[in-house]
């Protein structure tokens, strides 16, 4: 492939990124870090919890794996499937997974009215919050250390 000059390329700004836009720029940062590190581990995790019947996704969680952390990417329940311990269950298998792949630590974030008590109940600590709206929420970025046994 030849590399256009940095004048010669057109800059987009868009709201609906292709699914082959956002593969070349994942893929790409993935190379970068390989030759970097010369670890080549990013795998995506997925938890799915399925209706027994028809088999179709109501629920789970996704993620990834990558140089020793697991990145939590998307949580959600509908609220029938709620407060049961189903999440909780998620959560624990989505983590030992993530320690069986070697992972040391782990990273999310969620909304200050979505869920972060529910993750603290699981052992995970705040590392920081920044404002966002509606004014008086935040986005809140929580860690857990993964060495650790549960």
């Amino acid at each position: 492939m030849i590399e256009p000059s940095t004048t010669a390329v057109q800059i987009v700004v868009t709201d609906a990124p292709g699914p082959v836009d956002t593969a070349l720029l994942s893929d790409g940062l993935d190379v970068f870090n390989v030759e970097q590190t010369g670890i080549d581990d990013r795998r995506p995790l997925a938890v799915l919890a399925r209706d027994p019947e028809t088999q179709k996704v109501v629920g789970g969680l996704t993620g990834r794996t990558s140089l020793g952390l697991f990145f939590l990417d998307l949580f959600h329940l509908p609220p029938a499937l709620r407060g049961g311990g189903l999440g909780s269950r998620i959560l624990r298998l989505a983590e030992d997974e993530a320690r069986a792949r070697g992972c040391r630590s782990a990273v999310l974030y969620t909304i200050s009215f979505q869920a972060p008590g529910f993750y603290l109940k699981h052992g995970w600590k705040v590392m920081g919050e920044v404002p966002c709206d509606p004014v008086g929420t935040s986005r809140v970025y929580l860690t857990k250390d993964l060495s650790q046994e549960p």
